[in-house]
């Protein structure tokens, strides 16, 4: 991180008045399409890559526009209003095709000056950070001969027994101290809560090994259990501390909520894209134990992908998130989860690859609607029907204020799972600044396998809060938790959790926010299958 600012110098412009030229103007892009993005169950942002001319994001956040534009990182993005990670825009713009991706950065910081009035300045600021120093004896590394790909490198760990846990175990080789204390988020993110600097001063390459156990052993682990910070201390005689360090921050100073219209020239030199469509694709019965994968796109745009089963192909192309056992209307007799299966290869067009690997989402789904209507004869609807849909209620809540300093949003990744809630794959998400209202508009996002429709928010809570929610990534209910469909009417009531004392979702929001979620009839737009026929039309 600080040899991303070290590359942002800290120029004073003395005004040209005072020596008779005028500033330099920053370099712009000919013309650019910005406007708010549609609503997306999981918006994410995708794009910001320059290519053939263009510059494109989809579901971008005005952070996310910000750390692009200036090189940083979002957590070193500091103030604003609350709205910076949660209104989301798409941008379109083009230039001319000899621009370096350095200059088209310097185009979208115009344009977020010109378009939103973004102001910003940077500054100092202290902040948490993890601190990799020498220890108080001599390091126990071996220096590198130089040999083999430099990185840290996952190993099997021992076959764990009756009475043993088993370990985290990485093999690092021809590391520098710089890049494995940039590793180590990655490597530990159960325990390291932010980036990690080197203050060793060691030079040079070394290797060894670090093991460690999982933060969510440790209770089980008992003695033997081991932190990753008593491990880098022990086995390589260093020291990883947390401490508030100075850090050169971007400050927001002010930003529009609403960005200026778009020029009148703009859908004539940027014309919305119609859908696009495979340029070719074979599609074909999977033979018998064929298992799933393909790799998705391949470099060149070739598509593949096997033993993709068609109800699995219908629910990404038209992004159904209702829970998998639910049977979507009008699916005939002989389509379900198992089968059939396919295999598919085809070319996606170039127009459509953001990136070499890479292909928008809502493009994906795009070619995969056309595929379907055109190999299988698939018509849809939808149509408003009551289905079931969750409430957030009060019961006894457990929020604490939010502080006035922090910015609004919600931060969701997995984890592994804390003390007292079992061994499996674990979301958290920690809240900050956001009212009730906010926090159901995302509980798809933070829960997508237990939210199939938006939450209604009736807790009658006014304020914004801050919190973390933390609960089994999977649904519990569905698999083998008990409660039967999402839990049930008084799901949050029920406390839900399953026998290995992991946390559904409703337990999670019970127990450590005192909210419930409460499952009432609501009339909601149902996708519908009219027609599709049992086999493909022939390649």
């Amino acid at each position: 991180m600080m040899r991303v600012f070290a590359h942002i110098s800290f120029v004073v412009l003395l005004s040209g008045a005072a020596f008779g030229q005028s500033t330099p103007t920053k370099p712009a892009f000919q013309i650019a399409d910005v406007h708010v993005s549609a609503h997306a169950r999981n918006p994410i942002m995708q794009g910001g890559v320059f290519r053939s001319g263009q510059y494109e994001f989809r579901q971008a956040t005005m952070l996310d526009l910000i750390k692009t534009a200036y090189g940083v990182d979002p957590e070193t993005v500091v103030g604003g209003p609350s709205w910076l990670e949660l209104d989301r825009f798409d941008v379109t713009a083009k230039a001319p095709l000899v621009t370096s991706a350095e200059t088209a950065n310097l185009m979208l910081q115009e344009l977020l000056t010109g378009r939103f009035k973004l102001v910003v300045h940077k500054d100092m600021k202290s902040m948490a950070r993890f601190v990799l120093t020498v220890g108080n004896g001599k390091p126990k590394l071996k220096e590198a001969d130089g040999s083999g790909e430099p990185g840290c490198y996952g190993q099997p760990p021992a076959p764990p027994s009756s009475d043993t846990i088993p370990l985290q175990v990485y093999s690092c080789r021809n590391m520098t101290m710089t890049a494995f204390a940039a590793a180590l988020l990655r490597l530990a993110p159960s325990y390291l809560t932010s980036p990690v600097l080197d203050s060793s001063g060691l030079k040079g390459a070394w290797d060894f090994d670090l093991k460690w156990t999982m933060k969510g052993m440790l209770s089980l682990a008992g003695t033997e259990g081991i932190t990753v910070f008593d491990a880098v201390d022990k086995q390589l005689g260093l020291k990883l501390e947390p401490q508030m360090v100075p850090i050169p921050v971007l400050i927001v100073d002010s930003v529009n909520q609403k960005p200026t219209a778009n020029s009148p020239g703009v859908m004539t030199s940027l014309p919305p894209s119609p859908a696009p469509e495979f340029e070719v694709a074979s599609v074909r019965p999977s033979p018998p134990g064929t298992q799933p994968g393909g790799g998705g796109l391949q470099p060149g745009g070739r598509f593949e992908v096997h033993g993709f089963s068609l109800l699995g192909m219908i629910r990404q192309a038209w992004d159904i998130n209702t829970p998998p056992d639910e049977e979507i209307p009008g699916t005939p007799k002989w389509l379900n989860r198992g089968s059939p299966l396919f295999d598919i290869v085809a070319k996606v067009p170039a127009a459509a690859i953001a990136s070499s690997t890479r292909v928008y989402d809502d493009d994906l789904r795009a070619m995969l609607r056309a595929l379907l209507v055109d190999r299988f004869k698939m018509s849809t609807h939808y149509e408003d029907r009551p289905m079931d849909a969750y409430t957030l209620v009060a019961d006894k809540p457990k929020l604490k204020k939010a502080a006035p300093s922090n910015r609004t949003g919600c931060k969701i990744g997995p984890s592994a799972a804390p003390r007292g809630l079992g061994d499996g794959p674990t979301t958290v998400a920690t809240c900050q600044s956001v009212t009730m209202a906010q926090f159901v508009e995302q509980l798809q996002s933070i829960a997508p396998t237990y939210i199939g429709y938006p939450v209604l928010d009736a807790t009658g809570i006014d304020g914004a809060w801050d919190f973390t929610l933390t609960f089994s990534a999977v649904n519990l209910n569905r698999a083998g938790g008990g409660g039967g469909r999402g839990g049930g009417p008084s799901a949050g009531a029920g406390g839900l959790s399953d026998p290995n004392g992991e946390l559904s979702l409703f337990s999670a929001i019970d127990k450590q926010l005192g909210l419930k979620l409460e499952m009432h009839k609501r009339p909601k737009p149902v996708f519908v299958i009219d027609h599709i026929e049992e086999k493909p039309t022939d390649n």
